[in-house]
């Protein structure tokens, strides 16, 4: 791996892990107003806007038109399908059929899953030193997450199985972005994959504005869209979307696991909540292993 591309698209999948580790707080608060997926037809549209103004002017200073072809528009579409429509479809449903703690513990299995996928569909083999990275990364965010907090009763199976399916079809389409970013422009197709997301959002969207409305939209829930659409949609996205066009999809997976990390710091810095000595211990093995997965 070339250093300064494995710097980059660390920085970059770290980056985009930390802001969704911080997102939970401003979504919460949100989420009291809007309903999910209305929500999440918000953001996918807002962040497709944003990325679009970013190529416009992009392209305006360059002088040359991002040229993208009916086959790369299709296939882009529908890599975002996968992430946005489906993946984030279940995180909804399964969050709302079970609990934060189950959501953290089993979404924390798509490092694994990519893996599984990687070989497949790329042809990058699951190296031993990936594996080794993989199984210290994943005991740190165990630690971090403390899986003792996780419920396992009978009545929320469903939601733990959205939850799984949600952390399966994520990894699938991280690794899809690395096969789509080998033969188009990142920034063009991180905008169409957002579009990806919209007509089954919109479908849900107006289903639930019929079923149960929206609330009152507050100057504080217009700034919280505007995070959520911009920072934790248009920018995360693509930063996610870098790491995985930069790095081997094992390698990127792991910057995953900031995402629990920050949002116990926040949780913290903002919400007066506990530091353990496990947590802190957790935060080293994810370091450490991400330093091992980087070192190949």
């Amino acid at each position: 791996m070339h250093k300064h591309h494995t710097f980059t698209g660390l920085i970059a999948g770290l980056a985009a892990a930390s802001i969704w580790g911080g997102m939970y707080v401003v979504s919460k608060v949100v989420l009291e107003v809007i309903p999910p997926f209305s929500l999440l037809t918000i953001r996918l549209i807002m962040g497709a806007l944003a990325l679009g103004i970013v190529i416009y002017f992009r392209d305006k200073r360059s002088g040359q038109k991002t040229i993208i072809t009916r086959e790369l528009f299709w296939t882009s579409f529908l890599v975002g399908f996968v992430g946005y429509g489906i993946s984030l479809g279940f995180q909804f449903v399964g969050t709302k059929l079970s609990t934060a703690s189950n959501g953290a513990l089993v979404t924390s299995a798509t490092p694994a899953f990519v893996l599984l996928f990687a070989p497949f569909l790329l042809g990058e083999k699951a190296t031993p030193r990936r594996i080794i990275a993989l199984v210290i990364s994943t005991l740190g965010v165990l630690a971090v997450i403390d899986p003792r907090n996780a419920e396992l009763s009978p009545s929320l199976f469903w939601g733990n199985m959205s939850l799984l399916a949600a952390a399966l079809t994520w990894a699938l389409y991280s690794v899809l972005v690395r096969k789509v970013a080998k033969s188009a422009d990142l920034l063009m197709s991180s905008t169409i994959m957002l579009l990806g997301g919209v007509p089954s959002s919109i479908a849900f969207a107006i289903w639930e504005i019929n079923s149960q409305g929206i609330g009152e939209i507050t100057l504080g829930i217009v700034g919280g869209l505007l995070f959520l659409g911009i920072i934790s949609t248009a920018v995360a996205m693509f930063l996610w979307n870098y790491a995985f066009a930069e790095l081997p999809a094992a390698v990127a997976s792991l910057t995953f696991f900031a995402q629990p990390v920050v949002g116990t710091l926040l949780g913290w810095l903002f919400l007066s909540e506990q530091i353990t000595p496990l947590f802190l211990a957790g935060g080293l093995l994810i370091g450490i292993g991400i330093l091992i997965a980087t070192r190949e």
